[in-house]
């Protein structure tokens, strides 16, 4: 997917880049699988805020994407390709043979007028949904479960994917876009594919304005603050020896660098084959 620079005639435009949406055909969303997203500015119920930077930003509203393909054997037409507000992927407005209408994540060649299903065993077309013992070696999936029936909970970003690497002992291998070899039951079902928009991730914001309009406020530094509001705040000019500035860490004093947060015994643990940092 092609990245659309800007002449630069103002300072804004000198780095600014968008994406050229050359893949998305819809003019605007399918009204029954569009719900009003409110507003919290993160904020909990009592007022408080429990995530910083957030607030303000354009009105969205959320649409209702199918990760679960739960409508087997049931061939459906793709109908359009659209934008979604809520996520770095584009979707797919998929039409079924009975006439039902539902969203889901877009492959990265998928258009209107192609013809996908989900079933146990399928054919291997991009956008086909099936289980991953049917999946053969080397092949790129997409919106993977974790849990047979859960419904997709891994690689749905924009341009992301796993390969599957090995079957044994009714366990698939993937490797995860973080580079982890993971084991993931047979029976979990997986889309045929990559995801679209892989240029996502080179567009440049340009600008402050553009960030609010996404609904991101101001991120103060640390160093910037006082003492009483940051661990790192405080001292004379910048001098990184004083004020508590020795040990980057979070406003709550929890370091930032090379602390590990995950937890020692955790369940996940005994299906991870290989860390992503190794």
């Amino acid at each position: 997917m092609p990245i659309k620079a800007y002449r630069p005639i103002t300072p804004t435009l000198r780095y600014k880049t968008t994406n050229t949406f050359e893949q998305v055909t819809a003019e605007g969303p399918y009204r029954p699988l569009i719900v009003s997203r409110k507003r919290h500015s993160g904020r909990n119920n009592a007022g408080r805020i429990t995530v910083r930077h957030h607030g303000g930003g354009h009105r969205r509203y959320i649409r209702i994407v199918d990760y679960r393909r739960d409508k087997l054997n049931i061939p459906a037409v793709v109908e359009n390709v659209a934008y979604d507000p809520g996520r770095t992927c584009f979707i797919a407005l998929l039409k079924y043979r009975d006439g039902e209408r539902r969203y889901i994540p877009a492959t990265l060649n998928m258009k209107p007028g192609m013809t996908i299903v989900a079933a146990e065993a399928c054919d291997m077309v991009e956008g086909n949904n099936m289980q991953l013992k049917n999946v053969p070696l080397g092949t790129m999936v997409h919106c993977i479960e974790l849990v047979p029936g859960r419904g997709a909970q891994v690689a749905r970003t924009a341009g992301g994917y796993a390969e599957v690497v090995a079957k044994e002992n009714e366990l698939v291998q993937l490797r995860l876009p973080s580079g982890e070899v993971r084991n993931v039951p047979d029976t979990c079902r997986a889309t045929i594919g990559q995801l679209s928009n892989p240029e996502f991730m080179n567009v440049v914001i340009g600008k402050a304005g553009r960030n609010r309009w996404l609904g991101w406020r101001p991120h103060v530094r640390g160093m910037a603050m006082n003492p009483v509001d940051h661990p790192m705040g405080g001292g004379e000019g910048r001098s990184k020896s004083g004020g508590g500035r020795q040990h980057p860490m979070s406003p709550w004093g929890q370091p930032s660098k090379g602390y590990k947060t995950r937890r020692r015994k955790k369940h996940s643990d005994q299906y991870i084959v290989r860390r992503r940092n190794k």
